[in-house]
């Protein structure tokens, strides 16, 4: 697709709602030997593990998206950075057989139901760490709810080996960024990467409204929502990597690491030429979280 037709889609894209505009954006894609794209998306809230996609407009864009993908690209395997496997240090999962985690606690039984049985992908998984010696082989880990609700959707057969990567809960946010450049390469290699996480994330104050079935947001989510899109939309990554004060509301939308990170890997892994397009986005709709999303390619 040549660059003036691809802006013209996206301003098609923009004036029209989620499902319907990616329905006609994808459709103009032809299939491309070029390297894979990126992704950042949030996983879902683990309430809505259950829903189904046609109760769930979030759940039903990841699985449009992943068909397209499927169809458009070759994707050999897909490497997830997940909010929700936070270590001491860096960890690459190599087993062959990935073991689905139940990491939410004190749910209902059918929550505890679903089964997504997804192969991991050894070979790939252990090049990783000839891209950086930070990286450490493991077989302790599998596929936790930040990543295997949202799979369900995006492929939903288990036709794609998928591996997770840990967040080094430790380190800088310049740490999680220049380790995403680092893996660059891989998306020549037939590798979906996946930043999964939340671009505002405060649990202990989406709990206090929850838990007392109060599903308003507080109001400020609103404002950083719109600030983040901004820097993202910019490539303004220096207050991106500075997230917890280049903003006022920073430390609030994310007052620990684990569900911002996942976005540095994602811009980490950004080429200058790649085109940015928001998937699923959408005003505040729960409190202190957000599900917007993003590819770039």
């Amino acid at each position: 697709m040549k660059r003036k037709e691809f802006v013209q889609t996206l301003l098609t894209f923009s004036a029209m709602g989620t499902l319907g505009s990616f329905k006609l954006f994808t459709d103009t894609l032809s299939r491309q030997d070029k390297k894979m794209p990126v992704l950042f998306t949030s996983h879902g809230n683990p309430m809505d593990i259950p829903v189904s996609r046609d109760e769930r407009a979030f759940w039903k864009t990841l699985f449009e998206l992943g068909k397209e993908l499927q169809k458009n690209y070759d994707v050999k395997a897909a490497l997830i950075v997940s909010a929700h496997w936070c270590t001491r240090g860096t960890y690459v999962n190599i087993s062959d057989e990935q073991k689905q985690i139940y990491d939410y606690y004190g749910f209902p039984d059918h929550y505890y139901d679903p089964i997504y049985h997804a192969k991991g992908a050894p070979e790939i998984a252990k090049k990783l760490k000839d891209f950086s010696k930070q990286i450490q082989e493991t077989q302790e880990w599998g596929l936790d709810h930040g990543s295997w609700p949202m799979l369900m959707h995006l492929f939903p057969d288990a036709d794609v080996p998928v591996f997770q990567m840990s967040i080094d809960y430790y380190a800088s946010p310049k740490y999680h960024y220049e380790l995403g450049k680092e893996l660059k390469s891989l998306r020549e290699k037939g590798v979906l990467i996946i930043g999964s996480g939340s671009l505002i994330h405060n649990l202990k104050l989406a709990s206090q409204r929850m838990f007392a079935n109060d599903m308003r947001p507080y109001g400020w989510e609103a404002e950083y929502d719109a600030w983040i899109k901004k820097q993202i939309d910019e490539r303004n990554l220096k207050a991106i990597i500075d997230y917890e004060h280049s903003h006022k509301l920073g430390k609030l939308a994310a007052p620990t690491p684990d569900h911002f990170v996942p976005v540095l890997y994602s811009l980490g892994l950004m080429d200058q030429q790649d085109e940015l397009h928001y998937f699923y986005e959408g005003g505040p709709s729960l409190p202190a979280f957000s599900e917007r999303s993003f590819i770039l390619y």
